[in-house]
């Protein structure tokens, strides 16, 4: 075992002797930001500003690691915070200048970057400058941002990995009511073609998922492509999004094309509101531009999606532009919640399936873990296992998970749903014209 881990290992071991040192925690937290655990330390720094909600340090270490795990939306929730306040620390500008660069608002990045290191030199990054064309010589392609006009960008296609997937819905615990409504709009239409085009029903279309992070939207999207035995692009928003104004658009269309020439094909894109952003919340052209393309696109006017079949999904569907739920675009909006008990039971099987287990009570743990996604389920596990592996190397011979190793590992971790939900919550009672967060009201029983 390394330096690092056995560092980390007795954090976690003092951590379990005195639960509420806060200190400890969040060198704990650090330790795994610095091993590159990002989802472990995202944990950690929550659980430490339970303890210390406004604790400014804690709240940019969060938005870090957010940053580094590509969860923009939750990293810029954290970031706009302190950018309304007047005494903003300098570290939280840099970060809100790599985040614009994701985006491909690169002037506002610049600028954003200036305000940091004007504030606190030592945060200077010579390749950051570098990327930005900061304080560029004469022959510099980028100057503050901008590109010079004799430069042409380069118009090659995104290299994204075609895909096909061996996962099926048999791989995905519970979301019957969810795969259902897949099998309806892209399944039966591939398995019983005759049927659908005698009342004119074309091939293709768009689902929109929306939920928790954790509760295995992108896991269903492969798994609906290995059920049809169909290509699988899963597009991030590296994929798509320049700095060049224009290049974006083209990137899109062009990962649009390949998913026509690959039919049929599942066309996947994760944080989708981070592409579709509500225009009427946007200072920047560039930006609306895009989301007029991927209207374009999805509308199939100037290219036949026949065969392509769009899932995307979003952990804020209050952001995402209205245009994108009409009718022959993500015309099914579906509420994707934590697991129900059933559900939890049946994922704690299929991620318990080659493990060394022995009478494992799957119920019981569903009982005991309301509210866990399936990332927190999988936490469950890990941490059940990393427990054996104490244990196993103390004896010298492994042994089986039980009940008990499960229940004890499920007591030391909370439902991260939680703050969703409650973010959702006030959307739902608020914010729902036309009803499109009843599924919230219903879950949370308040319909």
């Amino acid at each position: 075992m390394t330096a690092p881990d056995d560092n980390i290992r007795m954090l976690r071991e003092a951590l379990r002797v005195s639960p509420d040192n806060l200190p400890l925690r969040i060198h704990l937290a650090d330790s795994l930001t610095a091993a590159g655990r990002f989802d472990q330390a995202e944990q950690e720094y929550k659980t430490a500003l339970q303890q210390q909600p406004e604790h400014a340090e804690l709240k940019l270490k969060l938005a870090r690691v957010f940053y580094e795990q590509a969860k923009d939306s939750h990293a810029q929730v954290i970031i706009e915070d302190f950018l309304r306040k007047p005494d903003t620390p300098p570290a939280a500008y840099l970060l809100h200048a790599r985040l614009l660069i994701r985006e491909g608002n690169i002037e506002r990045a610049v600028r954003q970057y200036k305000l940091a290191v004007g504030d606190d030199p030592d945060l200077a990054d010579r390749s950051l400058e570098a990327h930005l064309g900061i304080d560029a010589d004469e022959i510099s392609e980028v100057v503050d941002g901008r590109l010079r006009a004799s430069h042409e960008p380069d118009e090659e296609a995104p290299d994204v990995e075609v895909e096909r997937p061996d996962a099926s819905f048999d791989d995905v615990g519970g979301m019957e009511h969810v795969k259902e409504e897949i099998r309806m709009k892209i399944i039966l239409p591939l398995e019983q073609p005759e049927l659908y085009q005698a009342y004119g029903k074309k091939i293709g279309g768009g689902i929109l998922m929306y939920g928790p992070p954790g509760c295995g939207k992108t896991h269903l999207a492969r798994a609906t492509a290995g059920q049809v035995n169909a290509s699988f692009l899963s597009i991030g928003l590296n994929d798509v999004l320049e700095m060049w104004i224009g290049q974006s658009e083209r990137n899109l269309h062009e990962l649009f094309d390949l998913a026509r020439s690959r039919t049929p094909c599942v066309l996947f894109f994760d944080e989708v509101d981070a592409l579709g952003a509500s225009r009427s919340d946007m200072r920047q052209s560039a930006g609306r531009q895009l989301i007029n393309q991927f209207l374009s696109e999805l509308d199939g006017i100037d290219n036949n999606n026949e065969g392509v079949l769009i899932l995307a999904a979003t952990n804020a569907p209050w952001h995402l532009d209205s245009a994108f739920r009409r009718p022959g675009r993500f015309d099914r909006i579906i509420f994707v919640p934590p697991p129900d008990l059933k559900a939890r039971g049946e994922i704690l099987r299929v991620m318990l399936k080659d493990k060394p287990t022995r009478e494992v009570d799957y119920q019981q743990i569903a009982r005991k873990t309301p509210e866990f996604s399936g990332a927190d389920l999988k936490a469950v596990v890990d941490t059940a296992i990393e427990e054996k592996l104490r244990e196993a190397l103390k004896i010298g011979t492994p042994q089986p998970l039980v009940t008990r190793d499960l229940l004890k590992a499920a007591r030391q971790l909370r439902p991260t749903t939680k703050d969703w939900l409650g973010t959702a919550r006030n959307y739902a009672l608020y914010s729902n014209q036309g009803g499109l967060y009843d599924d919230v009201l219903n879950y949370l029983k308040l319909a």
